[in-house]
């Protein structure tokens, strides 16, 4: 048993090791904003479902999830299949893209991640600023760069809406400038980010609700059964004592 468990800590040291590259290429230092994440805020999560079928599901996959999942937030069938569907794709079908691999890695250097569990990795928080974190640099093969991310392969899919920044050199880690205005104001920008990480939020764990609420039960019976015992304790081991 010491040793299978000795192997597995071996393993996880290993993978941790991998990965440390990864996010240690994301600046440590930069403040990351709150993102907006409300997990009953139905008609967030509606436009952020949106937003991740016509901006994301094209180069991302969420291969861990069925469209049918969408109809827990409050969506028919045909609502989903109408207007959240955007292939020829069936309810039931996993949320994958038709972007082979080997594609993405010519053109991006790296394939697009998986986004089904993103949020639980990143974090909604990382995420959120992430998007509203890109910035001019002509120096990347993409022309983009993020602060939050520095040396992203991937680019700035959104800036037509957000619009194009620019690093200042102002402090420790610069400071990002508007410069070019998009379709929609800085507002409303946040907002579109904010209902797409909502959605990403519960992507990742799409039973969160179910499991608070009966979390809160299993408390509340611990705690109703402990008196209970206490009771029998006494009652048990009064002639005793």
């Amino acid at each position: 048993m010491m040793t299978v468990a000795l192997r597995w800590a071996s393993a996880a040291g290993l993978i941790l090791a991998l990965y440390a590259p990864v996010y240690a290429s994301a600046d440590d230092e930069i403040r990351l904003d709150k993102a907006p994440v409300n997990s009953s805020d139905m008609a967030s999560l509606q436009r952020g479902a949106q937003h991740f079928m016509n901006y994301c599901l094209t180069c991302h996959s969420a291969h861990l999830a069925r469209f049918d999942l969408l109809e827990q937030l409050g969506l028919t069938e045909a609502q989903v299949k109408n207007n959240l569907i955007l292939t020829d794709a069936k309810a039931a079908d996993y949320m994958t893209v038709v972007l082979a691999p080997k594609d993405a890695k010519n053109w991006f250097g790296v394939p697009p991640p998986d986004l089904t569990v993103e949020a639980r990795v990143r974090g909604a928080d990382w995420i959120y600023t992430y998007l509203r974190s890109f910035y001019r640099d002509d120096q990347r093969p993409s022309g983009w760069n993020n602060r939050v991310f520095p040396n992203v392969a991937m680019p700035h899919v959104l800036w037509q809406l957000q619009g194009q920044q620019a690093l200042q050199p102002q402090g420790e880690n610069g400071h990002l400038v508007l410069v070019t205005k998009g379709s929609m104001s800085p507002e409303e920008y946040d907002r579109f980010a904010g209902d797409l990480v909502n959605f990403l939020v519960f992507l990742s764990e799409p039973t969160r609700g179910t499991r608070l609420h009966l979390g809160v039960w299993v408390i509340a019976f611990l705690v109703i059964f402990f008196f209970v015992a206490r009771a029998l304790k006494h009652e048990f081991w009064k002639d005793i004592h």
